[in-house]
C-alpha cells in the first residue's frame, strides 16, 4: 500500500501520521515536544519504528517558524528554541524516504482549501491562538508570494507606537487582558473589544491578498460562533469596492488540518 507521512511538530507535542494514498489516516501517535532537538530526534525515531507501515512514498514535516525550504533547515519561531537545524535531512534519515519542510500554518491552510476547491480559489487561513499564524493558497497551491508571512508580525499602530498585531490580538493577549480564555468569554462586550483588535490586521490582509474566503482556526478560532456576527459586521463599516469583505468560515479539521496538509503537500509532488 502506498503512505505518506506527516508530522506536525508543536511547541508542546507533536502529531505523526501515516496516510494511504486516498488522504485516509492509517495511524497516527503523539510525543511530546521536547526543547532540546536532539532528543526529539531520538524519541521521533523510536515512535515511527513502531508504526505498523515502515514504506513511504515521501513525507512532509510541519514546523512552527521561519524555515530555509532550500536547505532544509528550520530557522527559529514558534513556541520551539531550535535554530538553524538540519530538519529534513535528519528526518529523512529516520523515514528512509524523501522530505518537505513547509511552516505548519501553510499546511493547515492547504488542506482546508482543498476541502474548498470546488468552490474558492483564494483561501486565507488564520490560525488564531497563542499567536497568530496564517497560510495563503491559491488554486490549490501554497501561495510562494507570501508563503513566509507570518501575520502575526504585521507591525500596526497602538497608542503612539508600532506593535506586532499578536501583541495585542492573540490568545495569549486575550487572556492576558481578561484572565479568561475564548472557551470561557461569554460577554458580548469583551468580544466586541477582542475583534476591534482583530479587524485592524484582517483589513490589511483583506486588501493585500483578496482571498474568497477566510478561514479561522487554532484555539480561539475554534469559537467562531461566539463571535461570527460581531467580526462579520465591524469588518463590514469598512468594506469598499477596492476592499471587499469574503465569507468567514469556521476551519473543519481543526485538530489534524497540518499532518491532512502534509498528505496534500506530498501528494501533489510524489504522486
Amino acid at each position: 500500500m502506498l503512505m505518506y507521512i506527516g508530522i506536525d511538530i508543536g511547541g508542546t507535542k507533536t502529531l505523526i501520521a501515516a496516510l494511504n494514498d486516498e488522504g485516509v489516516i492509517h495511524e497516527s501517535l503523539k510525543i511530546p515536544t521536547p526543547e532540546d532537538y536532539g532528543e526529539f530526534m531520538q524519541n521521533l525515531n523510536a515512535s515511527i519504528v513502531k508504526l505498523t507501515t515502515n514504506d513511504f512514498r515521501a513525507g512532509v514535516v510541519g514546523a512552527p517558524g521561519a524555515i530555509d525550504r532550500k536547505r532544509g533547515i528550520f530557522k527559529q519561531g514558534g513556541n520551539l528554541r531550535w535554530k538553524n537545524v538540519p530538519l529534513q535531512r535528519d528526518i529523512e534519515r529516520i523515514t528512509n524516504c524523501p522530505v518537505i519542510i513547509e511552516n505548519d500554518a501553510n499546511l493547515a491552510g492547504l488542506s482546508e482549501a482543498m476541502l474548498l476547491k470546488d468552490k474558492h480559489a483564494r483561501v486565507l487561513y488564520l490560525t488564531i491562538s497563542t499567536g497568530i499564524g496564517g497560510g495563503f493558497i491559491v488554486d490549490q497551491r501554497i501561495d510562494p508570494t507570501m508563503a513566509n508571512t507570518e501575520p502575526g508580525d504585521l507591525m500596526l499602530q497602538r497608542g503612539n507606537r508600532l506593535v506586532k498585531w499578536e501583541s495585542f490580538a492573540s490568545g495569549r493577549a486575550i487572556y492576558e487582558r481578561y484572565h479568561q480564555k475564548a472557551s470561557d468569554i461569554e460577554d458580548p462586550k469583551i468580544w466586541q473589544s477582542i475583534v476591534k483588535n482583530w479587524v485592524v490586521g484582517f483589513l490589511d490582509l483583506l486588501a493585500v491578498m483578496e482571498p474568497d474566503i477566510v478561514v479561522l482556526g487554532g484555539g480561539v478560532g475554534h469559537y467562531l460562533p461566539k463571535y461570527h456576527d460581531l467580526l462579520v459586521e465591524e469588518l463590514n463599516k469598512y468594506a469598499t469596492p477596492m476592499v471587499k469583505i469574503p465569507p468567514i468560515v469556521q476551519a473543519r479539521r481543526p485538530e489534524e488540518a497540518v499532518v491532512y496538509g502534509c498528505y496534500d503537500l506530498a501528494r501533489s509532488i510524489y504522486a
